[in-house]
């Protein structure tokens, strides 16, 4: 199943918003993987824009880093 181009875009924008809220955190990729317990190679493809990523994996990441699913989201502008 491919994404189509107006996923795609949102897809790429929260990932920077998740790569932001992790470096901001001081983690790298491998330190969110192990503390979310999602696959490295996952975490990877959110940041990218490559995968749509669930629920579960969101709230998964959120709790990583300490904050809120609310927060994941804020700010983020699409």
């Amino acid at each position: 199943m491919s994404i189509n181009i107006r996923n795609k875009a949102i897809l790429e924008d929260f990932g920077v918003r998740l790569k932001k809220l992790r470096t901001e955190k001081g983690m790298t990729q491998e330190e969110l993987s192990y503390a979310a317990e999602v696959e490295l190679s996952q975490v990877h493809r959110i940041e990218t824009g490559k995968i749509n990523p669930t629920l579960s994996t969101l709230s998964a990441l959120a709790q990583a880093l300490s904050i809120s699913l609310a927060e994941l989201f804020k700010d983020f502008k699409h």
